[in-house]
């Protein structure tokens, strides 16, 4: 059987999830042979470029990092091929063409945010919690043509706090999802994983996260909105038009009193340094909000500014 350490991996990733397993790889001595992520793209005011979190890690380290614009480009493919790799590895990539993911000998595959065949697609952590899910996990899974319908490999379960937000549940999937790819990693040396395919009965989907994704319809149930709420907190954040401006909100709590009696959208002061809002059952307690072209704010910061009437 081969040493894990010895396996030939490209690793292909671009943000701080993808980064976190590239740097445990490289913390277990495995022989990262390259690196494929992004393009630096300018950002900031001076519209300076900006390395990937992905290429960080690979510099520091001295692994050679490949950035194509398009993953076809024959001289890219044939720069790619003289690494020789065994095993592809992708985290938080784009789709691969098939003639990439073909390349490494013993397979590609991937690490996803999600028990699948729940929650394929591009946000599976924000679907997870917009769901109102108790749980989650991770998987990694061998590429296919589709996305995220490949035969499985490893997978684990993972709670959910009852108000969690995206902000802490990545954080935590981001570093077991970290361990759980070097475990595929030995799995796949030593022969001891058997891939599987996936239950097509159970699949659901987690599609990309647009700006309406996060618009707040206070028509719904108090426990929905505030699901969706953490689902969308600390970035890009849930919103609701207030005086013709976007206020977004970063945290909540529903509450059990009924606003049947109320227009739903409909804000009041419910206790003191407390700001609720009207949903289509109970009041929502707005915890912390960020009107729009100022900093985040508690409630109570909020209301030392603004008259609001108390219900």
């Amino acid at each position: 059987m081969p040493d894990a350490t010895k396996i030939r991996i490209v690793f292909l990733g671009t943000p701080e999830f993808a980064a976190t397993c590239l740097q445990n790889l490289i913390d277990q001595n495995a022989h990262v042979v390259a690196v494929i992520t992004a393009p630096d793209k300018p950002a900031g005011r001076g519209l300076h470029l900006h390395k990937s979190a992905v290429k960080l890690v690979a510099e520091a380290t001295g692994i050679p990092v490949l950035q194509p614009e398009k993953l076809k480009n024959p001289e890219f493919l044939e720069e790619l091929k003289s690494y020789q790799p065994d095993l592809g590895i992708v985290v938080a990539f784009r789709m691969l063409p098939e003639l990439l993911w073909r390349m490494p000998t013993m397979g590609t595959f991937n690490l996803h945010a999600s028990l699948l065949p729940a929650f394929r697609g591009a946000a599976p952590i924000n679907w997870a919690l917009m769901r109102g899910e108790k749980q989650t996990g991770i998987t990694t899974f061998f590429l296919q043509h589709e996305i995220d319908t490949g035969d499985l490999l490893l997978q684990e379960t993972v709670d959910i706090g009852e108000n969690e937000n995206v902000g802490s549940l990545y954080e935590r999937l981001m570093n077991q999802g970290a361990a759980l790819v070097w475990k595929t990693v030995c799995g796949i040396a030593d022969g001891t994983l058997t891939p599987f395919p996936q239950d097509e009965s159970k699949v659901s989907f987690a599609p990309k996260i647009f700006k309406d994704t996060c618009l707040l319809d206070f028509n719904r149930p108090a426990q929905e909105l505030h699901n969706q709420i953490r689902g969308l907190s600390p970035v890009p954040g849930a919103w609701f038009l207030k005086d013709g401006k976007v206020m977004k909100v970063l945290s909540s709590l529903p509450e059990t009193i009924p606003s049947d009696n109320m227009e739903p959208g409909t804000l009041r002061v419910l206790r003191p340094g407390e700001l609720g809002i009207s949903t289509k059952d109970n009041w929502l307690n707005l915890l912390e909000i960020q009107p729009e072209g100022k900093r985040k704010m508690t409630a109570k910061e909020f209301l030392a500014g603004h008259t609001i009437e108390k219900l």
